[in-house]
């Protein structure tokens, strides 16, 4: 029971959708450096493929950028296409790929709505759907295939913006996550999901006002977080690891909160 066995995932192969940015970044780091080949997916092109080649020279491990939308069925069946002509099978599947709208409550769209329920619920309904082949094909009871969804705090408490879609969307990962990990756990098929808080990402940046901007005072905003502070990549990566690992082989279709403490204190 070593540490370096327990949370062993060197030699694996994994997929992490919104991968170029934010928390799917920074799992995708946590990966890369522990010895996982990736495929990172996003919309933009350009910033993918460097954010790619960034991440490969920085920890001298395969990044492979995929871009693709994964809101419609037609960019999923793209990217399984690609996913699968280069590969027999595939480890581990992170669902981070998501979307945000924040709309007044009385003007809310039906395209912001649609947007986000399409990504965030759909979209990882299908992706898994179509992936489950190559997950079955490194699937073992000893060493079994993992999928992590990545949800939010929002769809357990009351989220603090105008993203009306949002904390529904996520609500209903939280549970899609439990009906997939109770149909799939006999096929040696292990869903979980994490349910981040503030982490300094492009999306809360917006939230906060910064319009984006990672380049703002994350400490100003971590303030009012119970731990301080906000989230860093050791903090995401490291639950994805446990997950992804020996260590995690026995945790089935949870929605472990990973916020500094922000649901336990509201």
């Amino acid at each position: 029971m070593e540490i370096t066995s327990l949370f062993n995932i060197s030699g694996k192969v994994a997929v992490v959708t919104g991968g170029s940015r934010g928390i799917g970044e920074m799992i995708t780091a946590g990966f890369l450096a522990n010895g996982v080949k990736v495929y990172i997916s996003a919309r933009k092109a350009p910033a993918l493929i460097e954010k790619a080649r960034e991440l490969s020279e920085k920890y001298n491990q395969e990044c492979i950028p995929v871009p693709c939308d994964l809101s419609s069925m037609d960019g999923i069946d793209e990217f399984v296409n690609q996913i699968t002509e280069k590969e027999d099978a595939i480890d581990f599947l992170v669902n981070n790929a998501g979307a945000a709208w924040g709309e007044p409550l009385e003007s809310f769209s039906e395209k912001g709505w649609d947007k986000v329920m399409d990504t965030n619920v759909k979209g990882v309904f299908f992706l898994t759907q179509k992936l489950l082949p190559l997950l079955r094909s490194s699937a073992t009871a000893e060493d079994p295939s993992r999928v992590i969804n990545i949800g939010s705090i929002d769809g357990i408490k009351t989220g603090l913006f105008d993203a009306f879609s949002y904390g529904p969307s996520k609500a209903a990962l939280h549970h899609l996550t439990r009906v997939l990990a109770a149909s799939l756990v006999k096929e040696n098929i292990i869903v979980n999901a994490i349910a981040p808080g503030p982490f300094p990402t492009w999306m809360l940046s917006t939230g906060v006002g910064g319009g984006g901007d990672l380049d703002i005072n994350w400490d100003e905003v971590g303030n009012s977080n119970p731990r301080g502070r906000v989230g860093t990549p050791e903090d995401i990566a490291g639950l994805a690891i446990f997950l992804c690992s020996r260590a995690g082989a026995y945790t089935v279709g949870e929605t472990i909160t990973c916020d500094g403490g922000a649901v336990a204190s509201s």
